[in-house]
Order: C-alpha cells, then sequence, then structure tokens
C-alpha cells in the first residue's frame, strides 16, 4: 500500500486540520471534536442545515461548508459514523434559534446518532428536523441499512436545502424541500477497482483485471453484481436506464445529473460516461437542466462512478442554481 499518510490513528485528524489550514476564513473547528463549522456559526436569523457521517468520501462532507450549502459538518472515521456527543456539538454550535436540519444518509449508525443527537439538542431547546436520503436503487436493504443506502444524491439534498435556508426558509419549509429531493432523486454506481482503507491496508474486497462491480455502495462494500470488464457506454447505459425505470422518468420530464467519480478515476473518463448519459437522456425526451461531472461523493481511492439523476420542478430548479460558495462547490449568480 502506498498512501500519503502518517500513522493511520491520525488520518482524520491530520485530514481536518489541513482543511482548515486551508480554508481559514471559512471554516472552523470545534475543540476537542472531529466538527467543522461555518467559521461565522451560528449565522444569525438563517435555518443550520449539518450532515456528517464516516470520512473517506471527500469532499463529502465538510468540502460544502459555506454560503448556500451546509453549516457544518461532523467526520468520524474512515467509514464510520461520528458519535451522537460530537453530532449534539455541531447541531447546537449552528443553531442561532432558528433550529437546525440534519440531512443524514441512510446508514446504521448515521441514522441512530443523528437521532441521538436531536434528541440531546432539543433538550437544550434547539429546535431540529431531520431527512434521511436513500437514493441507491441498487438495493432494498444492504449490509449496513434497512431500506436503500443514502449515496451521491445527497450532495443535492446538501445543495437545495441549503439554498433554501439562504434564502430565509423557515426550519419546516427547509425540511420539506429537502424531503422533495430525496422522493425524487436516484443514484446507481459502480467500481473498477476496491478501495483500500488506511488502517487495513489492503483493499475491502478481491477484483480480478477483467472484473467490474455493479450497485456497489461507498463503504468499500461489493456491489449486487460481478460482471466482466464493459465499455463507458456499456456501464452509462447499465447504470442510467436503472436509475431512470426506477424514478419513472420519462418523455417531458426536465433533470439535473451527476456522473461522480468515486476517487481514483479520471475526469477525462467520468466525461466519457457523461456523454452517454446525456445521449440516454436526449433518446427519452428528457431535458438536462444541469449536469455535474465530477468526485463529490467518493469511497478513497477506488475506481469507477456512480449516475445520479433528480426530477426538478421551478423551486428546485431556483434553489438549485443560486449562488453557493464553499471549498468543494463554488457557484455564482
Amino acid at each position: 500500500m502506498k498512501k500519503l499518510i502518517n500513522d493511520p490513528a491520525d488520518y482524520v485528524d491530520e485530514m481536518l486540520d489541513g482543511m482548515v489550514a486551508a480554508h481559514p476564513d471559512r471554516l472552523r473547528r470545534l475543540d476537542g471534536t472531529k466538527v467543522l463549522v461555518r467559521a461565522d456559526a451560528p449565522v444569525d436569523g438563517k435555518v443550520g442545515v449539518v450532515s456528517g457521517g464516516g470520512s473517506g468520501h471527500e469532499p463529502t462532507h465538510a468540502g460544502y461548508i459555506g454560503d448556500g450549502m451546509l453549516d457544518g459538518a461532523a467526520a468520524g472515521e474512515v467509514f464510520t459514523s461520528p458519535t451522537a456527543d460530537q453530532l449534539e456539538d455541531m447541531v447546537r454550535a449552528c443553531d442561532a434559534g432558528e433550529g437546525v436540519l440534519c440531512v443524514v444518509k441512510n446508514y446504521e449508525g448515521d441514522v441512530m446518532n443523528f437521532e441521538t443527537a436531536g434528541e440531546m439538542a432539543e433538550m437544550e431547546d434547539v429546535d431540529v428536523a431531520e431527512v434521511v436520503v436513500d437514493d441507491d436503487v441498487a438495493v432494498e436493504d444492504s449490509l449496513y441499512t434497512s431500506g436503500r443506502r443514502g449515496v451521491c444524491g445527497t450532495i443535492f439534498v446538501h445543495k437545495i436545502a441549503g439554498a433554501k435556508a439562504a434564502a430565509g426558509g423557515d426550519l419546516e419549509e427547509v425540511r420539506t424541500v429537502a424531503e422533495r429531493v430525496v422522493d425524487n432523486v436516484g443514484t446507481m454506481g459502480m467500481a473498477l477497482t476496491s478501495c483500500i482503507t488506511p488502517e487495513k491496508g489492503e483493499p475491502t474486497f478481491d477484483l480480478g483485471e477483467d472484473e467490474i462491480e455493479l450497485g456497489i455502495g461507498i463503504h468499500g462494500e461489493p456491489g449486487v453484481e460481478r460482471t466482466d470488464v464493459m465499455s463507458a457506454d456499456e456501464v452509462a447505459d447499465r447504470l442510467t436506464e436503472q436509475v431512470l425505470d426506477d424514478l419513472e422518468i420519462d418523455d417531458g420530464d426536465e433533470v439535473a445529473t451527476i456522473v461522480n467519480g468515486m476517487g481514483g478515476t479520471p475526469l477525462s473518463e467520468l466525461y466519457i460516461v457523461n456523454r452517454r448519459v446525456q445521449q440516454i437522456l436526449d433518446d427519452r425526451g428528457v431535458e438536462t437542466w444541469d449536469a455535474w461531472v465530477g468526485d463529490y461523493m467518493t469511497s478513497l481511492d477506488m475506481m469507477g462512478c456512480s449516475v445520479t439523476v433528480l426530477r426538478l420542478d421551478d423551486e428546485l430548479k431556483e434553489l438549485l442554481g443560486a449562488p453557493v460558495d464553499t471549498p468543494a462547490l463554488k457557484r455564482t449568480d
């Protein structure tokens, strides 16, 4: 294993310190925690929007802290949920009296610890709401979930809920629009290689040179189907068609898409996949309002990609297109 690390036990701490050092005007770390928040948190008059989960998915989650997106993000150890007490610290730090929305990926540890943290914060008179993202169409249940996993569609929830909060929406309005994103987004991923976790130093699953995995999660778990290597177009066909069919998206719908890298795939290859994704949408009479390509929700150094599709309406388009300024995502008017 060759990795740019020191002691594996310091992996998350040193990563967070490096993020703050790169963005001292935007991020600060809560003392004694693995929680990053906006440098100016809590923001007066605004609902807080927070998220979190295991590390290894960078830039998710702390990369999306900033104007128009998240107010705080808690980092667990690699592929491990943050603790409930640290999540509570984050919620309290991001509450300006308007309440806090927690955006939670559907993994059992995250769901349980966010629920506990919310109850603890409410005992301190903080209004807390929660949405659980379960966009992975590859599975109905998994090793780590009851129900579908939360994967890259979570980024659209962060963006749209963050924009609604920035526009002055109250806690219920922010929660409601976030739920609408959850109801209209789907994702499916694939892997060319396994990832290697820093502490184990070996692949999380074995995969032959001529094999790929379809329907992977983001925690190194294998997919739902192992098959021979496919071309980029064949991969795009399989991922995109399954997401579109699951969401029942068809002629006349308007969508936003993400072709997401899993951490080890060149941007050039992601653009090749996106080319085919857009062809499929055109063939179905589906209009793409926005198409994102890049590393948004990774799995360490895994090679592969996922395809996310979000069905849009007028409000979701307005919020998705609203200005945002974070370390990992920046858009202006």
